[in-house]
């Protein structure tokens, strides 16, 4: 940091905190604020711009995020040790600052080079799957899928892999409710997801979870492209493995015979993410993030925001951009049913926070989410939908889902996102195929410290230079050129095959 640069940022002429820009000795005046700090401060930390009284509202982007359990003096570190949650009144104003959008006219709108699939959907990778329907068949998905990578894959340079996607579950569960809602629709979203050319779906054969029972309901029909076998039918592991293959290679021909073309922006479907969070989060990185969404909604695409207990206080912001009073309902009923969740297994949402957000300076759910919410950019609020449902709608939308990262962007792949961008102050490591995944970091310092698992650095915002704006339109230039074809830096190193998280809901019996 130089010396021309301030030593906090004042997020809004209201705000009674300002943020630390780098750690903050005790007995340093904070220039423009006229305070000077009564201890040491954290890089990322609030301090108290004035005088703040015990059980007053702590604001920051002019809005609540906690309350002072104990008077603060000005100049004093604000963090866990002296603000709590608290519930209080939130203005929902459905529709209120909803605006007509400013579209791109059709001709001057931006294309990438995807794969135009026969449904009309656009593919931004070329990937062979094999799914499960079980746990129990997850080893036998991994044999298959790896020994077509070894035997098969050479002599296709068009396909970018053969992915194994296991899980956890898909039997000792209720053959209706919630959970078997959720990893139904996940199973089927990825079995129709335009970043597969094939998919060869493995089960054991006695699971609660039934290939045919996931068919019937979704009206998927078995061909070329998409194959089922299950090991107790088969004859056991190495015959599974064996038919496996022999189904894959009749795949593989079929596949690499695609070939990328130009499609419109409107053929992208951009999961917004965050994870790792740190205080610069929602100052760099989530609102660039959040231009970057209104760029691909203004050219035709969908933006998807997804993390409902990451919205938690403030999702007043999104029920004010609803094109509707229906469309804001929707979201206000799944904000509730988190409420009635967490209640019922003993839990509260401002647990949401982890340690590592806490070291990064955030302190309560409603900070986190104030800044988290700065994903969705600025543009109406079009469509809600429950986890792993398909997306169908274009422009900015919300899926519900938990905090969970790998969990969250499971559901949002499966409702048909074909890319990724995931912000981070901390440092997070991971990927989500079929879908690439960019890592957009808040800070530089952690940016350098992580340089081979990062793609943008969105620090650039804080370090002075470069507008929100202007950040965003890189991260827009960046997610297509991602989609179409360049690598990661998640995909350079491998990630991918782990992070499928179906969300799990009820009792494991």
């Amino acid at each position: 940091m130089t010396n021309a640069q301030p030593l906090t940022v004042r997020l809004n002429a209201a705000d009674n905190v300002v943020i630390a820009r780098a750690e903050i000795l005790p007995g340093t005046t904070l220039p423009g604020e006229g305070v000077t700090t009564t201890g040491a401060v954290p890089a990322g930390h609030k301090i108290a711009a004035r005088p703040i009284a015990a059980g007053e509202p702590i604001r920051r982007y002019n809005q609540t995020i906690g309350f002072a359990t104990e008077a603060i003096a000005a100049g004093d570190h604000v963090h866990v040790h002296n603000i709590e949650m608290r519930d209080f009144e939130r203005d929902y104003a459905f529709g209120a600052d909803a605006r007509p959008t400013d579209y791109v006219p059709e001709a001057e709108r931006a294309t990438f080079q995807g794969y135009v699939r026969s449904s009309g959907r656009v593919g931004t990778r070329n990937y062979v799957g094999v799914l499960t329907s079980v746990n129990c068949s997850a080893t036998v998905a991994r044999m298959i899928a790896a020994e077509a990578e070894k035997t098969l894959l050479p002599s296709f340079p068009n396909v970018d892999g053969v992915v194994a996607l296991t899980h956890s579950t898909g039997c000792g569960m209720a053959d209706s409710g919630e959970g078997y809602e959720n990893l139904q629709r996940v199973l089927w979203g990825y079995a129709r997801h335009p970043n597969f050319a094939g998919v060869l779906m493995v089960g054991l054969g006695c699971e609660v979870n039934q290939i045919d029972f996931l068919l019937e309901a979704y009206g998927i029909e078995r061909g070329p492209l998409f194959q089922t076998m299950n090991i107790q039918n088969l004859g056991g592991t190495r015959k599974t493995v064996e038919a496996g293959v022999e189904r894959l290679a009749d795949m593989m021909p079929h596949a690499d015979a695609c070939r990328r073309e130009t499609a419109p922006a409107s053929g992208l479907t951009l999961a917004l993410q965050c994870g790792g969070s740190d205080s610069y989060s929602g100052i760099t990185a989530n609102p660039a993030l959040g231009a970057a969404a209104d760029l691909l909604v203004r050219h035709g695409g969908t933006a998807v925001l997804a993390e409902t207990p990451e919205i938690y206080g403030a999702e007043h912001l999104l029920t004010r951009r609803a094109v509707s009073r229906e469309i804001g309902e929707k979201l206000i009923a799944r904000i509730k049913w988190w409420e009635e969740y967490t209640a019922r297994n003993g839990g509260e949402m401002n647990n949401n926070p982890s340690p590592g957000n806490k070291r990064g300076g955030l302190t309560t759910i409603l900070e986190k989410s104030l800044g988290a919410a700065a994903k969705g950019g600025t543009t109406n609020l079009v469509d809600v939908y429950k986890y792993a449902e398909p997306i169908t709608a274009k422009g900015f939308t919300f899926m519900d889902s938990p905090g969970y990262d790998p969990c969250s962007i499971t559901g949002q792949v499966a409702g048909g996102c074909n890319i990724v961008c995931f912000t981070t102050g901390r440092g997070s490591v991971s990927g989500f195929k079929p879908a690439p995944s960019l890592k957009l970091a808040t800070n530089s310092t952690m940016y350098h410290h992580m340089a081979e698992d990062m793609d943008l650095n969105c620090g650039e915002i804080l370090d002075g230079g470069v507008s929100v704006e202007e950040m965003g339109r890189r991260i827009f230039e960046t997610v297509l050129a991602t989609a179409s074809g360049a690598p990661t830096r998640s995909e350079a190193q491998g990630f991918g095959d782990n992070e499928f998280i179906p969300w799990q809901i009820g009792a494991v019996m």
